[in-house]
């Protein structure tokens, strides 16, 4: 494709405030499904402020001109059909849940960009060749169940509607109850007006996906950049570890015939970051939560369970840390009399993005004189799901301070508007466009 799918560079710069207003209405619209005291958002999976989300976002795509429909799990896609509705589909969008009182941009904005993308294509151009897809996908974070990209891991295959029934969250509610009760699973129907589905979730036709996110890391504003070109995101590994020793009373047990499993978790959590920063970048790790049994102040703790991420780009790398954790809370225990039990339920190996595909981001950078550079993911997404399957690309847009994960997470709207024409350019590309994926 020869010249801009947006225009003139006279029409481009009128049309990125255009999309930074509409971007900046789209959002903060969204984070009032979930929105919390303080101005963060809670959009725990299958919770009713997500659902309640997933419906608003179907009627959206509808207004758009997009054909909405749900999947088994509660994925949601917005379809643009395309003259050669034989073709696979071009499909871009991101995660609509979030962590707990979690920011109005990680996962929304690649939603948002997504609608807003299809929408301004299919007023300019009309049909596509290739059929265009938005999708919202149902879970990414991980911060309700112990499994993360549940949404684009049944999409790729790798999860089954069976794997439901053996995951259950912190109060004991099972996932595919959950699933169940917000109107999807294996008979479920939380169809809206004018949505259909629920359709199988896995899917093999898919020729290319474009996912677009904001950093949340600080290097693009640190050095001044419009966009991050995507060319590899970290492995991952993440464990629950539970500690077990013995309640007791905390005054009348002496230090010595103790079993506490309050010392044996805390000892074990500062040898793993003391080893992790002494290893270095690009090797983090990090425990996030913990709970203490029986959590009294006068009793010395029983139990202690806790988590354990650890993230790096070299997956020998990754493996021989981890075995290093675990031989060395296992020593720890010995040493204190206590019982140790270690849950492996994340294990995704780093990915590297479709070179094709990340070329023809830096292109359409070049081309319009955005200042950008190639850079790894220090953070998990739906892209690396996807990527097993079909073609995939990443577009990162600058974080505030780097912050993410909290309400005071930002990204400057005409930034936002920056990576989306970047995003219209590129799904131009490849839908419109007579090139073979």
């Amino acid at each position: 494709m020869s010249g801009s799918a947006l225009g003139t560079v006279k029409e481009r710069e009128a049309l990125i405030s255009s999309l930074a207003e509409d971007l900046e209405q789209l959002l903060v619209w969204l984070s009032g499904y979930g929105r919390q005291e303080g101005g963060g958002v809670t959009r725990l999976l299958y919770s009713e402020a997500w659902k309640e989300a997933q419906l608003a976002l179907a009627e959206r795509m509808r207004m758009s001109g997009l054909m909405p429909s749900f999947d088994r799990v509660g994925n949601l896609y917005g379809r643009l059909e395309g003259a050669e509705v034989a073709l696979p589909s071009i499909l871009t969008g991101s995660h609509v849940d979030t962590v707990k009182n979690g920011g109005l941009y990680d996962g929304a904005f690649g939603i948002a960009a997504g609608i807003i993308a299809l929408d301004y294509l299919k007023k300019h151009y009309g049909a596509p060749r290739r059929s265009l897809e938005v999708v919202s996908f149902c879970e990414e974070e991980g911060s309700r169940f112990p499994i993360a990209y549940w949404g684009s891991g049944s999409v790729t295959g790798r999860f089954k509607l069976e794997d439901a029934e053996s995951v259950a969250d912190t109060d004991g509610v099972r996932l595919e109850d959950a699933m169940r009760q917000a109107g999807f699973g294996a008979e479920g129907s939380a169809a809206g007006k004018g949505v259909d589905g629920p359709s199988e979730a896995e899917r093999r036709d898919i020729a290319a996906f474009v996912e677009i996110h904001v950093e949340q890391g600080i290097v693009l504003e640190r050095e001044q950049l419009q966009i991050g070109v995507v060319e590899a995101i970290v492995g991952q590994q993440r464990y629950t570890v539970t500690v077990t020793g013995e309640a007791n009373h905390a005054g009348t047990t002496p230090m010595v015939w103790r079993k506490d499993a309050m010392r044996g978790a805390s000892k074990m959590i500062d040898w793993l970051l003391d080893a992790a920063a002494q290893q270095g970048a690009p090797l983090v790790a990090t425990t996030g939560y913990m709970e203490v049994r029986p959590n009294v102040t006068n009793v010395i703790p029983r139990e202690v369970s806790f988590t354990v991420d650890v993230r790096h780009t070299d997956e020998r790398a990754l493996a021989l840390f981890c075995g290093q954790f675990h031989e060395r809370f296992g020593e720890i225990a010995a040493s204190l009399g206590l019982e140790l039990h270690i849950k492996h339920w994340m294990n995704t190996a780093p990915v590297g993005m479709d070179e094709q595909l990340t070329r023809q981001v830096e292109q359409i950078c070049e081309r319009n004189g955005i200042a950008h550079r190639r850079m790894v993911s220090g953070a998990g997404h739906d892209v690396q799901e996807l990527q097993s399957i079909c073609p995939s690309a990443m577009i990162f847009v600058p974080s505030r301070d780097g912050v993410s994960h909290s309400p005071l997470e930002h990204t400057d709207s005409l930034q936002l508007a920056e990576g989306t024409a970047v995003l219209i350019e590129l799904l131009y590309q490849l839908a419109y466009g007579e090139g073979s994926l």
